[in-house]
């Protein structure tokens, strides 16, 4: 027979969650995601030298360190070795536009068997969608705040 105690106050409640609770090792976490983040960051400068030093400006070497992350993070991704690097990086691997990446190219890959149009194409920006429609949606707002309080510097150019 089992016997469940019965919780009575937020401080044995509180007791019980801290006991079930596995502790969490904070400071390798973030050491692991300050070392991979780095890592991701410093290729980016590497792409970002080696095209600049080619000659192109700044603007071009910009895009080309962007596709060549959301390429590789992508590429990653449809490997799975992506996800094995997010598990030990935390916020390191997911915070540079490597995540944004591997947040749509996740979701296309497990719903491809429902096809490309209701499987691919519905389901590609389920986790990337809100994150999109919330900062259009708060730039959009921040612009129309900016246009108010700046109207009479516009209206007299």
């Amino acid at each position: 027979m089992i016997f469940i105690k019965k919780i009575t106050s937020k401080a044995e409640y509180q007791a019980y969650v801290d006991e079930k609770t596995p502790n969490s090792p904070i400071i390798s976490n973030c050491i692991h995601a300050f070392l991979v983040g780095g890592l991701i960051c410093s290729l980016g400068q590497i792409i970002f030298e080696y095209f600049s030093m080619r000659g192109l400006d700044d603007t071009t070497c910009y895009t080309i360190v962007s596709i060549s992350l959301i390429f590789a993070s992508a590429f990653l991704t449809a490997l799975n070795i992506f996800n094995k690097i997010g598990k030990f990086a935390g916020a390191g691997s997911f915070v540079p536009i490597t995540g944004f990446a591997n947040s749509i190219v996740s979701p296309a890959m497990e719903y491809k068997s429902e096809g490309y149009v209701l499987g691919v194409g519905a389901k590609m920006f389920t986790v990337a969608g809100p994150v999109l429609v919330y900062g259009i949606s708060t730039s959009i707002i921040v612009g129309i705040i900016y246009i108010i309080l700046h109207a009479q510097s516009i209206i007299l150019v």
